[in-house]
């Protein structure tokens, strides 16, 4: 047996079931091999979109997702959604082929691409270490939640494998749970006996089974008010102490109560500029508390979040009623979410508020989704304005922020919870980007519904430099008939200028839904974004 053979087969060992990627001569065999012993495997239609699927998948179903890639530009195209994921600390098992030859046109040294942003690099270096090298890079994956690349040299891949070579493959153990040290528990329960109004803060690390439970326990107990990051919105849903998100995309009156706090603990949550909109939330005299399971994040606690969440509970004496006042509760029930907030509707008979069209489709689509944001001026309007069931309803790959990345997104975490409707929001120049992945959505039979936030514009630019008398022709395009380019692909399409044009998205929502639905939103384009505002003035 092969070296590319046996790796493939030894990766579906230990639990690697689902690969996406685009198949060159140099990942050609690893990957039908993977294939072959059970794995499934989605053609992409560009490397970069592979990559983010894969990130996306391993974000939503919990489990280690591979990408397959030829050498060279197979992994230089894939780049930034491997940065996205390193960035996220996904899960993530980059195959890379790799010419070592540097006479050759395909070489490039991947171990230091690897490095540069943000992944793990491993060289497969003989046939004799080649299975427990890539079962060790699935427990690396998987323990230390990291993006591996693993480099598959094609001498190496072609070289012959020791008889026994797959008797060592095999699932890695389970993760070790980290149980926080007496003294932190002790210290942390001290802090939230001495607070009067504390808000805990959930993050990507508080979204394991058990968390939310353990969380609101504690928050109840010592009178908490509960928000969470972006990537973990809807972990506190349903919960009348709920803020929704921290950072620039809370509500006046989440922002207000966050910022009023004596105490902040972050479960999970490293506390970015974005959470916390660049420090402006944190109060002067705010005791800050960080709990995370990796010591290498250096918390002020370190230990699993829910059972760091038990032990301070069991180590709190009397409960206190904190932040969870009447006053509080009244407001939080009238005036939290955004939709509840008055504005004034600046439609036309041409383009509509982006506002309007969310509350919209937020009435028209079903309550069990998942929402895949790309990055822009629009995409605080879906992240806002569309609700999500818990903590499995946004998928967010926007550590990177890069535009491009948000319907590969989608379909990764389409495809590791179809039991859920995927609604893809994009801006159009982020759609145009990856315009291409429409016919991986098509090819799938993915129900999906795709709707582009389209302004005809790089829409943060033209609002951040616009007001100072910047031309913006670099930034501006005429306008794109982006629903007839989904129809190429086989999709249904609508365009719609007027609330009542969303009738074509309630249609389809009633029928069969046979074909994935792109709506191409021509959106107001004359209002800048103000968590776009707040970032640009944090930098």
């Amino acid at each position: 047996m092969k070296v590319a053979e046996a790796v493939g087969r030894a990766l579906v060992a230990a639990g690697v079931g689902q690969v996406f990627g685009v198949v060159g001569s140099g990942n050609f065999h690893l990957t039908n091999a993977m294939v072959a012993a059970g794995a499934r495997f989605v053609a992409a239609r560009h490397e970069g979109g592979a990559a983010t699927m894969a990130d996306a998948y391993a974000r939503m179903s919990g489990t280690v997702a591979a990408l397959t890639v030829h050498q060279g530009p197979g992994l230089t195209n894939a780049l930034t959604g491997i940065t996205e994921a390193a960035k996220s600390l996904t899960p993530l098992l980059v195959l890379a082929a790799e010419v070592t030859d540097q006479r050759s046109n395909f070489h490039v040294d991947q171990e230091a691409l690897a490095r540069a942003v943000g992944a793990v690099p491993i060289r497969v270096a003989s046939a004799e270490d080649a299975v427990g090298q890539a079962c060790e890079a699935v427990r690396r994956a998987l323990h230390e939640r990291r993006t591996l690349v693993l480099n598959l040299p094609l001498e190496a891949q072609s070289s012959d494998v020791p008889a026994d070579a797959l008797a060592q493959a095999g699932p890695p153990p389970p993760r070790v749970v980290v149980e926080p040290t007496a003294a932190d528990v002790e210290d942390l329960a001290r802090v939230l006996a001495r607070s009067r109004r504390p808000v805990f803060v959930a993050g990507r690390g508080a979204r394991s089974p058990g968390a939310r439970g353990a969380l609101e326990a504690l928050a109840e107990h010592c009178g908490a008010l509960l928000a969470t990051s972006a990537v973990a919105r809807g972990l506190f849903r349903g919960s009348p102490w709920s803020l929704d998100v921290s950072g620039g995309f809370s509500s006046p009156l989440a922002a207000e109560l966050i910022a009023g706090a004596d105490t902040i603990v972050a479960w999970g949550c490293t506390l970015t500029g974005w959470t916390t909109r660049h420090g402006r939330l944190i109060g002067a005299e705010a005791t800050v508390v960080r709990v995370d399971d990796d010591a290498l994040r250096d918390p002020g606690v370190t230990g699993d979040v829910e059972l760091t969440a038990r032990r301070v509970l069991e180590a709190s004496g009397s409960p206190r009623e904190g932040y969870r006042t009447p006053e509080n509760a009244e407001a939080l029930a009238a005036r939290l979410r955004w939709r509840d907030i008055p504005y004034e509707d600046t439609s036309t008979r041409d383009r509509i508020d982006p506002r309007t069209l969310s509350i919209a489709l937020d009435d028209i689509l079903p309550t069990e989704r998942v929402v895949a944001v790309d990055s822009g001026n629009f995409m605080g309007y879906p992240i806002m304005y569309l609700s999500v069931p818990d903590e499995q309803g946004l998928c967010f790959t926007q550590a990177f922020q890069s535009i491009g990345l948000g319907l590969a997104t989608a379909i990764g975490a389409s495809l590791a919870r179809p039991d859920r409707l995927t609604v893809a929001a994009l801006g159009d120049g982020g759609a145009l980007m990856g315009a291409a992945e429409l016919d991986t959505v098509h090819r799938l039979g993915l129900p999906m519904v795709v709707v582009v936030y389209n302004d005809d514009a790089y829409g943060a630019e033209v609002h951040h430099f616009g007001p100072e008398g910047h031309p913006l022709d670099t930034v501006r395009f005429p306008e794109t008939n982006i629903a007839a380019v989904a129809r190429g692909y086989g999709f249904e399409a609508v365009t719609v200028r007027t609330r009542a044009d969303l009738k074509a998205v309630s249609d389809w929502m009633a029928g069969p839904r046979s074909a994935p639905l792109l709506v191409d939103a021509k959106v107001v384009a004359e209002q800048g974004s103000w968590w776009l505002e707040e970032a640009f003035r944090g930098h």
